[in-house]
């Protein structure tokens, strides 16, 4: 069956009713200093969250809202369907409701009703989960958390990675239905979700200035492309970054870069902060101070080739509260602030843990 932006599927409760289609109208860890920070890994394939027990027990699924991106086509079409089939199979009941413009992620989350269903799944890449998540904020903040459940389909697919995910229509089923969950600690930039981190400077540059049509056609590619742009055209901005450990704000720090962390990978499986889990309440932030163009080339390929912790003037120290300020300018002429792959605020901005944990079905 396939999936249109004009309708939502709704697969009957009692597996022997026949679906129908429904028109749609429209403690903290304390920051550890003198610890060395362990070389970093390119490509690692190791999740970066264990199953616990407690409030992460399975929970019974019956009722599914699944909330996709329908631009993704092709294969990553075919895999949502085969999750849901396999879903259906196992008598869960499903409302697939495709998005249409920004924003509608988030709003459908957030209306969900705990009452009516047991978890929400975002089928679409980081930018979409990063939307739900927004949503789910509502109800995780009233005490009443929806889990949340993935069906990887972006273009890195970074929080699929962290809980240990696959691809594979069959074990992300069997990860939905068993209804186990991994308890993950958000953060917020200036009142914003995000799981995985939040960056100034050179990406945030690059995630507000790539062409999605580019994106579309060559993937991770065009991020590669815009890099290259921004390294040869940008300003060399600086940013003044001060860290609460708990203790009150220290003294400012004057960095070219600046990467907050909750998860360990970076724009797929690289890894910028090899101790940072989502599970643990804890932000660690990755200094990058050197700037000029050689110098952010020399940090392009310490990530991408799994050698940035070698660096000597490269560091991640970890913090409660994160405040980033950067050159003048007010509203859209501000600096962005990237947050999950998509610009999530403007500078100047704070960083913060959330006050919740959201439930995940990691299986």
């Amino acid at each position: 069956m396939g999936y249109r932006h004009t309708a939502a599927v709704l697969l009957q409760r009692n597996r022997h009713e026949p679906f129908t289609v429904l028109q749609q109208k429209a403690p903290f860890a304390p920051a550890r200093e003198n610890e060395s920070v362990r070389d970093t890994v390119l490509m690692d394939e190791s999740p970066a969250v264990g199953m616990g027990s407690g409030e992460d027990a399975a929970i019974d699924m019956r009722r599914l809202l699944v909330i996709h991106n329908p631009t993704a086509g092709g294969r990553r079409a075919r895999r949502l369907r085969a999750v849901v089939a396999r879903l259906e199979a196992r008598g869960i009941g499903v409302t697939v409701r495709p998005t249409g413009r920004r924003g509608d992620a988030e709003a459908f989350a957030r209306a969900a009703d705990p009452a009516e269903v047991d978890a929400v799944v975002a089928a679409g890449g980081d930018g979409t989960i990063n939307e739900v998540i927004n949503g789910l904020a509502a109800h995780a903040e009233a005490g009443r958390p929806l889990p949340l459940g993935i069906v990887p389909m972006g273009t890195a697919n970074v929080l699929a990675a962290e809980l240990g995910l696959t691809m594979d229509a069959e074990r992300i089923a069997t990860a939905i239905a068993s209804g186990r969950r991994t308890m993950i600690w958000p953060a917020q930039a200036n009142g914003r979700v995000f799981s995985l981190m939040a960056g100034v400077g050179l990406d945030a540059r690059v995630v507000e200035r790539v062409d999605p049509r580019v994106k579309r056609l060559i993937g991770k590619g065009a991020y590669v492309a815009e890099t290259l742009v921004q390294l040869a055209t940008r300003p060399d901005h600086r940013y003044r970054v001060t860290l609460d450990n708990g203790d009150g704000w220290g003294e400012p720090q004057e960095v070219a870069s600046v990467i907050v962390a909750k998860g360990h990978f970076y724009g797929g499986r690289f890894i910028c902060a090899p101790d940072a889990r989502l599970t643990e309440p804890e932000l660690h932030v990755c200094l990058f101070p050197r700037g000029g163009r050689l110098n952010a080339l020399r940090y392009v390929w310490g990530v991408t080739a799994g050698r940035l912790a070698r660096f000597p003037d490269y560091r991640v120290v970890t913090a409660r509260r994160v405040r980033i300020e950067g050159p003048a300018g007010d509203g859209l002429f501000a600096d962005a602030v990237q947050g999950d792959g998509d610009v999530l605020a403007r500078l100047p901005v704070e960083i913060a843990l959330a006050g919740w944990r959201l439930p995940v079905l990691a299986g």
